[in-house]
This record gives structure tokens, sequence and C-alpha cells, in this order.
């Protein structure tokens, strides 16, 4: 009798333990976001509030490329290649510009996606992990953007420089964030997802085509960040070899801030984009305004990656990588 209500007992410390990490998730990313904000703020000044459009034109391209590999992640796998995939999309946004701007941004899209295709047969058909695969391919194309821009940048047209304005980029990403939000929140889409990353075995038996659902994402992943790319492109309008440096660790790191589990499943929510995509460039943006150097950034970012992985990782779900 003992013995059943010590169970009993270990059962509900369990539940009450899970339900506070849950909470946890949820408010800390919101409650870091707006600490962060206000510290800065006054650390800078005022000058962080007063350089809010110049820290928010950060925002975009790292949020639309973020949503890509929030849907992988929430399938439980990995994605390194997304800075070559939007280094490359963007030379061929750069080339094609020259002869028509929307069948550059088709062509942007349409070189993401195939790369995200590659991503996906090598990951699918030939049972190589995610990040290993993913590694591979951003050391491969990273490569040939590097070739491709050896002996100059690569130009887009003068009349790019006429799309690069707050609302333009306001609207796709919000346009782009909408349409994620809603497949991912009210349509079986999710919730496939959500079931691969919480057991692909049982995901099967539940009649879910798991195979196919993971190449569409990777694609699909890749056509995103594709059209990233056009955003990036616009604001410069050019690409140099280190186009889309480093953007796989910064939408890495923004979802983890943002209370996304490394290993998916069920504790996954969109918002984790969002909020993780802001407070990254806030964090960013503030420890450069006070005048942090590169290396220390760099240093600080780190730890608190280390520190946010440690607190939203499901350990169980980590003994496995796909």
């Amino acid at each position: 009798m003992a013995s059943a209500n010590t169970k009993t007992i270990s059962k509900e410390e369990e539940l009450k333990k899970f339900s506070i990490m849950t909470m946890l998730r949820r408010v800390l990313p919101i409650i870091g976001l707006i600490a962060i904000f206000i510290l800065f703020n006054v650390l800078t000044g005022g000058r962080m509030m007063s350089n809010m459009n110049l820290v928010l034109s950060q925002v975009y391209v790292t949020m639309i490329a973020a949503m890509g590999v929030f849907f992988i992640m929430s399938m439980g796998g990995l994605d390194f290649s997304q800075g070559s995939i939007l280094g490359l999309s963007s030379i061929v946004v750069c080339m094609i510009s020259k002869t028509n701007i929307a069948l550059a941004i088709v062509g942007g899209i349409a070189t993401g996606a195939a790369i995200g295709a590659i991503n996906g047969f090598f990951y699918i058909n030939r049972k190589i992990k995610s990040f290993i695969v993913t590694i591979c391919t951003m050391f491969l194309f990273r490569g040939i953007i590097k070739y491709l821009t050896t002996d100059a940048p690569i130009g887009g047209s003068a009349l790019l420089i006429n799309y690069d304005t707050t609302t333009l980029k306001l609207t796709c990403t919000l346009i782009i964030l909408i349409i994620g939000f809603i497949a991912f929140r009210y349509t079986k889409f999710g919730t496939y997802l959500k079931a691969i990353g919480a057991g692909e075995k049982a995901a099967k038996f539940a009649g879910i085509r798991t195979d196919r659902m993971k190449f569409l994402i990777y694609v699909l992943a890749g056509a995103i960040t594709g059209f990233a790319a056009f955003i990036n492109v616009i604001k410069v309008g050019s690409v140099t070899s280190s186009g889309g440096n480093q953007l796989e660790t910064q939408i890495l790191i923004a979802l983890v801030l943002g209370g996304m589990p490394i290993s998916g499943g069920a504790n996954v929510r969109f918002e984790n984009i969002i909020v993780g995509s802001l407070l990254y460039i806030v964090l960013n943006s503030g420890l450069t305004m006070i005048g942090i150097t590169t290396q220390m950034l760099q240093l600080i970012q780190g730890v608190i990656f280390l520190v946010f992985v440690a607190v939203f990782a499901d350990r169980k779900s980590l003994q496995v990588i796909k």
C-alpha cells in the first residue's frame, strides 16, 4: 500500500515538474526579450529605441529563413546549409535580376529548393544523418560561392535598390509567417511534423508517409531561404564571397533562444521563430552598440546558447540524432 502511494506521489511530482518546465519554456524567451531590450536601451542611452528601424532591418532575412529550419527541427532534423543556400540563391537572384526581377525571385526560390532536394535525397534515400549531410553541402556550396565571387562581387540590376523599403520587407515577412502559422497550427502539416519529431516509428504506424514528408520539408526550407535571398540582395545589390556566411548559426541560436527544443516534437511552438529572431537581433545589436568586440560577442552568444539548450533540450529525445 505504501509503495503504491509512493508511486502516485512520484508521478504527481513528475507531472508538476513537467508543467513547470513547459511554462518556463513558453514564458522565459518572452521575458528575456523584454528584459534585454530594456537593458540595452538603458545601457545605450536610448540609442536602441531611436535606431529601431536599423535594428529591425537585420531581422527579416533571419526570421524568414528560420521558418524553414523550424519545420525541419520540428521533425527532429537539423540543417547547417542555410547560409550556403542563401549565398548561392543570392548570386542567382543578382544574375537573373538584370533580365527580370520577378524571374530573379523565382530563380532564387528554385535554387534554394534544388539544394534542399539534394539534402533531402541523401538524408532520406542514402540514410545519412541530417547534420552530416547538411554540413557537407554547406562546405560544398560555400566553395562554389567563393569560386563564383573570386574576381569580384556579383552585382545585380540597379533596379533592385528600389525594392529596399521597410514596407516591402515587412509585408513579405508577415505574409510568409502568416501562411506558415496557419499551415503549422491549423492543418495536418504541423501535426505530422510534430508526430515525426516525437516518434518516427509511431508516426509511420499512424499512416504518415514520413520519408516523403521529410524530403518535402527540406525542399520547402530551401525554397523559403531562396526567397529570403531576394530580401538579402536588395539591401546592397550585390553578393560577395561571404554572402550568407554564418546564417545557419544565427538561425540555430535564434530558434533556441525562442524556446525551440533541439529534439523537436510536441513541445515546439510557432512563436519560437518570432520571439527567437527578435531576441537574437536585439541581443546582437545591443552588444555591438555598447562596444563589445566580435570575439567577445561570439563568446557571449555561445554561453547563452549553451544555457538555453540546457533549459529547453529534451534529454530522452536527444539520445537519437536524426
